[in-house]
């Protein structure tokens, strides 16, 4: 009885250490290079971000402004670019004359003097709404951007062809799969090179259709998220990597991350292997994947030779922290 005792003691430690040494951080081969930076929708007015709901119209809840950039616009992404971005994210919704506007909200009410469903709109009507007339800092005593945003609101293609060879991330403001279908059509459309420099990720069904249509493009949706990190968390320490963690964009919030195995390089080797790019995130609290790494005392949760993405909504904070 004392020999089986000690042989599954021998067992277990034997086990333990081939999984430490499979997953420790301390034997991967360390990842060079400063992170990658995503600047969430270009440069944008930050707002109070306490109690959202869906419904939350963020442009009535502005903060007092430090710049006078707005949010998805060719001169806001172009800023963010030039403060340090790697990869600025756009929000798409289609239109009624089949483009893809560039705009945030599912309807215009909020931050436009236009009203209704932003998709159940032409291309044209929404050329004419000045994108920066609902916001306040002061509960509607003044409007600091009226007038300045009319004809702002630009299209998928617009953004295309002014930044041919930056990196983007465009974000599927629907559960719509045609939506998906649409988006696959304009994608498969430009050139290998052009798509390899694009990811998109949204609703499970529209990115479901992506995936299926346009299978180079890396993609994320709640479901693939989900499905990657449980998976990754359960088996990860064996060094397989789940299917739903491959060719895709992966957002590991700081407060998650260390729960993943081999945590960061050797994690990072692996996404990479699966062709995979990850960003770290803000901390996860129960609600959408997207609070930023904003702040010097957030940046300081990841680890100080961090190589991987991050994803900030402070691109022009965050780019001199990097060093730009």
């Amino acid at each position: 009885m004392r020999r089986k005792l000690r042989y599954s003691i021998a067992a277990t430690a034997v086990f333990a250490a081939a999984v430490y040494l499979n997953n420790t951080d301390r034997l991967a081969s360390h990842r060079e290079g400063k992170p990658v930076l995503l600047a969430h929708r270009g440069i944008a007015q930050r707002f109070d971000e306490r109690n959202l709901t869906n419904d939350t119209c963020t442009a009535a809840r502005m903060l007092p402004p430090k710049h006078d950039y707005l949010e998805n616009t060719i001169r806001s992404m172009r800023a963010g670019f030039d403060l340090g971005a790697d990869i600025v994210e756009v929000d798409v919704h289609p239109t009624t004359d089949g483009e893809f506007a560039i705009f945030h909200d599912w309807t215009l009410d909020c931050r436009t003097n236009g009203h209704g469903v932003t998709r159940e709109h032409s291309m044209a009507e929404m050329k004419a709404l000045d994108i920066g007339y609902g916001y306040t800092a002061d509960g509607g005593k003044t409007f600091p951007f009226r007038g300045t945003g009319i004809g702002q609101m630009p299209t998928l293609a617009e953004l295309l062809q002014t930044f041919p060879d930056r990196r983007l991330l465009i974000n599927v403001k629907s559960r719509d799969p045609s939506e998906g279908e649409k988006l696959a059509a304009v994608l498969n459309a430009l050139p290998a090179e052009r798509r390899e420099l694009i990811m998109v990720y949204g609703g499970d069904e529209p990115i479901e259709t992506i995936r299926r249509l346009a299978p180079d493009i890396k993609t994320a949706s709640r479901a693939s998220l989900k499905a990657c990190l449980l998976g990754y968390i359960g088996y990860g320490w064996t060094g397989m990597v789940p299917q739903a963690c491959k060719n895709t964009m992966m957002l590991v919030p700081v407060n998650i991350a260390p729960w993943l195995w081999g945590w960061p390089d050797r994690f990072l080797n692996r996404m990479e292997a699966g062709n995979s790019v990850v960003f770290a995130l803000g901390p996860y609290r129960g609600g959408d994947f997207s609070t930023g790494i904003d702040t010097p005392e957030m940046l300081a949760k990841l680890p100080a030779d961090y190589s991987g993405g991050i994803w900030t909504n402070e691109i022009e904070a965050i780019g001199k922290l990097r060093g730009n």
